[in-house]
Parts: C-alpha cells; sequence; structure tokens
C-alpha cells in the first residue's frame, strides 16, 4: 500500500521553509514597513480622536454623549443596525443557500447584483432613493397621494442601510458553501430529511463561522454608513441624524468636543468589531485545524 503521508508531511515542510527563505533583513524592514504604515495611518489618529475627546475631562465627554440630539443620532444609529443587519442575514442565507446548492436559470445574474453596492458609490445608493420616493420621483405622487413619507425619514435611513450593507453576509456565505459541496445536504435527503432540517442541521452548522464573519462586517458598515444615510435623510436634527452624520453636524458647529466625542463612540464600535471578527477567525482556524488532523488521521 502506497504511504500518501509522506507527501504530506513533504509538503508541510516546504511551506514551513517557504517563509524563511527571505533575509532576515529585508524581514525585518517589511514588517517595520508595515508597523509604520499602521501607526501613521490608523494607531496616531485613533490616539489624536480619544484624545480631543477627552480633551476637556471626563465630565464634558459624558455630558456631550446624553445631549439630546447626540443620543438621538445613537438610539437611531442602534435601531437601523438592528433591523437592516437580521434582514441580511436573511437575505444572504436565503442567496448563498439557493446559488451554491441548486442550479437555475440568472444564478449568474443574481451573483451581479449582488455585488453591485460594492461597485456603486454609497451616495449614487441615497441618490437611488431620492429618485424613487422623492416628490418628483418615481413613486413621489403615489406616496404623495396616500399621505406616505420615506424620503427624509428614518425609514429611508434603514432601507440605504440594508442597500449597501446586502452583499456582506451574502459574500461570505457563498464561497464558503460552494467549497463545501452538495454531498452533505443530498445525503440527508436520502436518509429522509426535508429541506428545512437538512439546512438546520447540516448547512447551517457547517457555514456557522462565515455567517457569523458576515454579521460582523455588515454591522460594522451599518453602523458606520455616511453618503447613502446622508442623501436621504434631510439632515433633521434629533430625528433622522445617525452617528456619522452627528460627527460632521456637530464638527461644522465648531463643537468639537462633542464631535470628537461621537467619533470616539464609532471608533470603539470598530474596535469591538475586529476584536469579534478575530476571535471568529481564531475560532473558524482552530476548527479548521481539528478539521485537517481529523483527515490526516484517516489518511494514515
Amino acid at each position: 500500500m502506497t504511504d500518501i503521508s509522506l507527501p504530506i508531511a513533504a509538503t508541510k515542510v516546504s511551506k514551513k521553509n517557504l517563509a524563511t527563505t527571505e533575509p532576515l533583513v529585508v524581514r525585518v524592514l517589511l514588517i517595520l514597513l508595515a508597523m509604520a504604515f499602521l501607526s501613521l495611518f490608523l494607531l496616531v489618529p485613533l490616539a489624536q480622536v480619544f484624545s480631543s475627546a477627552f480633551a476637556e475631562g471626563i465630565k464634558p465627554y459624558f455630558s456631550a454623549i446624553v445631549e439630546p440630539e447626540t443620543w438621538s443620532a445613537i438610539r437611531l444609529t442602534l435601531i437601523t443596525a438592528a433591523i437592516a443587519v437580521p434582514l441580511n442575514i436573511v437575505f444572504g442565507l436565503a442567496a448563498s443557500w439557493s446559488i451554491a446548492k441548486f442550479d437555475f436559470w440568472g444564478k449568474n445574474l443574481l451573483i451581479t447584483l449582488i455585488d453591485l453596492p460594492f461597485s456603486v458609490s454609497p451616495v449614487i445608493s441615497g441618490m437611488i432613493f431620492a429618485l424613487l420616493f422623492g416628490a418628483q420621483g418615481l413613486l413621489g405622487p403615489w406616496l404623495i397621494e396616500h399621505d406616505l413619507k420615506i424620503l427624509f425619514t428614518p425609514t429611508a435611513i434603514v432601507l440605504a442601510t440594508i442597500f449597501v450593507t446586502f452583499p456582506f453576509v451574502a459574500r461570505e456565505l457563498i464561497p464558503l458553501m460552494q467549497s463545501q459541496g452538495r454531498d452533505e445536504e443530498e445525503a440527508a435527503l436520502t436518509l429522509g430529511a426535508g429541506g428545512f432540517k437538512t439546512f438546520w442541521k447540516v448547512t447551517l452548522p457547517n457555514a456557522k463561522w462565515g455567517l457569523l464573519y458576515g454579521v460582523i462586517l455588515c454591522n460594522a458598515r451599518a453602523m458606520g454608513e455616511f453618503g447613502a444615510v446622508s442623501v436621504v435623510s434631510g439632515h433633521i436634527r434629533g430625528l433622522t441624524d445617525t452617528m456619522p452624520l452627528q460627527v460632521e453636524i456637530l464638527y461644522n458647529d465648531y463643537n468639537y468636543v462633542g464631535a470628537f466625542t461621537v467619533a470616539s463612540l464609532l471608533a470603539l464600535l470598530a474596535l469591538v468589531t475586529l476584536i469579534a471578527k478575530s476571535v471568529v477567525e481564531w475560532k473558524s482556524h482552530q476548527t479548521f485545524k481539528i478539521d485537517d488532523a481529523d483527515e490526516e488521521e484517516v489518511i494514515d
């Protein structure tokens, strides 16, 4: 019997050696260059944001947070994310499951449409809703006739946020589900499991880390979206301003402590997102290592 574990071991040795072929000087310079780049464009700006937020002390910082308009912006941002993210989870699961597990006419068109918000400027995305729901827009006369208003309301902000964030969950799940194939689902169906039970017991557990990763990215974008929201909000203070918009308003009003206070909250949300993302990546990596170890035992 041929020992196929030798090529695997040789591959691992060759990969290990590939990481040490560059001279030490080159590796040190590359690491220093990366650290300098991160310090200049990430750490220094973040430090400036927090130092400016606490420039007048802790009390003004918390006073700026509980300002009615700022608190309204925080609340609207959280509500928008709480609506947009679950809807995008449903869409992402449905779209990725359909694309990865079934063959149907228009699959490539669906993939292209999912990628559309990535290729369109957020400002253009906001303009689409303005042209659709505005007084002179496609649905404007009908909305006026029925005494309905969408543009310059929180509803428009939620719709715009859903539009710019809906690719994130789907785009994380599609390649993952495609790489997993259909064998396990087909086996479950052969054994008598229904479609929903197959999805709940087989498909979803296999895709859970990709799903969590997509949810984290979707939530981060939903809370930090500026361009599309700025177009459809109307900048009505205390009603349609989200946290990014509130930062701009306070900064233009020369309220620098308030502006940097809200900016620091967004930065904290970003840091929490990065930590959650790192944890998910680590857990996913650990899972894959366990799976690879099991496969090697089977091969041996």
